[in-house]
């Protein structure tokens, strides 16, 4: 190439410098453009590295499908670290009076979390926002800025208040521990109070972030938000013991906002110094969220009544409940959630646009993708759940057979109960749309008093042998232990998902008329047969593999739950494609174009 007729037209800057060297000496023109030749280059590379990390962060999902796959990678990687957390855990604790503290004192801050964040912003920020982005930017852009300084201001007065008497709130969440469990239990509290602070501000940049459909950016956070615990289990835990997991919990706290920050920043957000309650918007804000905030309430408190009555039980019971509502919680979170915040800046738009056609449309189609995959995934996890619990929980000395079994028959209870809560989350989200925040908060309202109630009724019956009882102790193999009490928690849980989302159909029927047509009818029917062949192939494969080999070691544990569950996973696609299931057709299709770029 001649010197001086190549360009490196990326980096303008350089066009003078070259017109410069033109007037050299022929010798020093030729140094000249040979260094800047391969400087360039390399600028080049650089930038396009910078750029390609810049575009996959700043990324936009056009799509319910693809955001909802983008949602859903990020939830299985984060499920998988949440795994791995609560593995490291026990292969550390155990089930332990230690991981009781530890679960125990994640209660209040989880009660602030809910009450100002979940319940607050997560149902009110993104219609609002979206809504003010409709008048102008400038307005969406204070909106936030302001809301966002109340809630951070809001948060910091309740962390202050628990921080103040923790002493006196404890005792309420766990009766059953002694002085110097609640102490521990005071202490952890007290730390972990920052985790809300940060999430609040982290909650405001999320809603941004769904507004500009930038989800990959926003899934990476809750990863980031398990690798700080996991962190603080691996480098803290032995020099501190469980002290050491809770400062890993504000790492991650620290981390899942840290991450989205610079999206936010480059959509166009600005921290603003503002501060007017009196503001339309803000008042609007807090007339909706006002009842949604009362239901979350509700459902934290609801946690904390369960772990007042693990706590009752013997110890270990609110770790061997925590680390099966863990388990139970993937499903949810992989598919029920993802779909649900995929799912809501179309059901809003469409709501604000009142086109309930397409709303209705739009619903129906992601309930039934919704099912499609949690259908096959419950009935998988009932019937592996021993070899879960044992592949995540039991690879250490810690962790006890009797623990092992109790952790998968409260597994195996809650593997009915997800077919409902993930599909739960479609429903509000759809109320959300319609900006009706009352709806679903009575029906959790209503869902939280049929659970506190089913689980202290069901923990008289399971405390005495009985009929009801036996048959549960037969069912889920759990003879020769004495307590079985703690099963009473999964299964008022399953009966409170039953009739929230029951309750939930019949109130959202009402606004969106023949919310389920046939074909959304025929789509579940052919869903749920292949789930039954799919469930009788995988349970085929355990008895075959399970009777010439017997299960002691972890890679045989491992081998058997990977055959059943590749063997079953399998068997329910291709029944699926037989019998012409749209959403098997339609998850083929997402596959192969991302794989192949079509």
């Amino acid at each position: 190439m001649p010197y001086g007729t190549w360009e490196c037209s990326d980096f303008p800057p350089r066009r003078k410098l070259r017109k410069l060297a033109g007037r050299l000496p022929n010798f020093l023109r030729q140094g000249y453009f040979t260094n800047a030749f391969w400087i360039c280059q390399e600028e080049k590379y650089g930038y396009n590295r910078q750029m390609t990390v810049s575009k996959l962060f700043n990324s936009q999902s056009k799509t319910i499908a693809s955001a909802a796959g983008i949602l859903f990678i990020s939830s299985l990687i984060s499920g998988v670290l949440g795994f791995a957390r609560n593995g490291l855990l026990s292969w550390r604790f155990g089930a332990s009076e230690a991981t009781d503290m530890y679960f125990a004192a994640f209660r209040i801050p989880d009660l602030l979390y809910g009450i100002l964040i979940m319940g607050g912003i997560s149902a009110i920020f993104l219609p609002m926002f979206a809504e003010q982005m409709e008048r102008s930017p400038q307005a969406a852009w204070k909106f936030a800025s302001n809301l966002l300084n109340i809630i951070v201001a809001f948060l910091f007065a309740f962390a202050v208040f628990v921080f103040l008497f923790a002493p006196q709130l404890i005792p309420f969440v766990a009766p059953g521990f002694s002085s110097s469990q609640v102490e521990t239990t005071v202490s952890l509290t007290r730390l972990m109070l920052l985790s809300p602070l940060l999430f609040g501000i982290s909650a405001v940049f999320s809603g941004v972030l769904h507004y500009f459909q930038r989800f990959f950016v926003y899934a990476l956070a809750p990863i980031f938000y398990n690798i700080g615990i996991i962190l603080g289990i691996i480098f803290l835990a032995p020099l501190w013991g469980i002290w050491g997991v809770a400062v890993g919990v504000v790492l991650g706290a620290f981390l899942h906002v840290l991450v989205q920050a610079p999206a936010v920043w480059k959509v166009g957000f600005s921290w603003q110094p503002l501060w007017n309650f009196k503001d339309a918007s803000v008042k609007k804000a807090a007339v909706l969220a006002f009842p949604r905030t009362i239901a979350a309430a509700g459902l934290y408190i609801n946690i904390i009544v369960v772990t007042a009555l693990a706590s009752l039980i013997a110890g270990g019971s609110i770790t061997i409940f925590e680390y099966a509502n863990t388990i139970q919680q993937l499903p949810v979170g992989l598919v029920g959630v993802s779909f649900a915040l995929a799912a809501f800046p179309v059901f809003s738009r469409f709501a604000a646009q009142k086109d309930f056609a397409r709303l209705r449309e739009t619903f129906a189609k992601t309930a039934a993708g919704v099912l499609f995959f949690v259908l096959p995934f419950s009935v998988l996890i009932f019937l592996l759940r021993a070899q879960i619990v044992r592949l995540i929980y039991g690879a250490g000395d810690q962790f006890g057979w009797d623990e092992t079994r109790l952790t998968a028959a409260v597994l195996g209870i809650f593997a009915f109960g997800i077919i409902f809560y993930a599909v739960i989350p479609l429903f509000i989200r759809a109320f959300f749309a319609l900006q009706d925040t009352k709806t679903p908060t009575l029906a959790s309202i209503a869902s939280i008093a049929v659970n506190i109630a089913s689980a202290l009724v069901l923990m008289q019956v399971f405390a005495s042998s009985n009929a009801f009882s036996q048959f549960f102790v037969s069912f889920l193999r759990l003879g020769g232990i004495e307590d079985v009490r703690i099963l009473a928690l999964p299964l008022a849980f399953v009966v409170a998902g039953v009739f929230q989302l029951g309750l939930l159909s019949l109130l959202l029927a009402r606004r969106i008329r023949d919310m389920f047509g046939k074909e959304f009818l025929v789509s579940l029917a052919k869903t749920a047969f292949a789930t039954l062949v799919a469930g009788a192939v995988a349970y085929g494969v355990l008895q075959l593999y399970g009777r010439p080999f017997p299960l002691e070691t972890y890679l045989r544990v491992l081998t058997q739950f990977l055959l059943a569950g590749t063997a079953g996973t399998f068997t329910f696609f291709a029944a699926a494609f037989v019998l012409g299931s749209r959403e098997a057709l339609h998850f083929w299709k997402i596959l192969t174009a991302k794989l192949y770029g079509k």
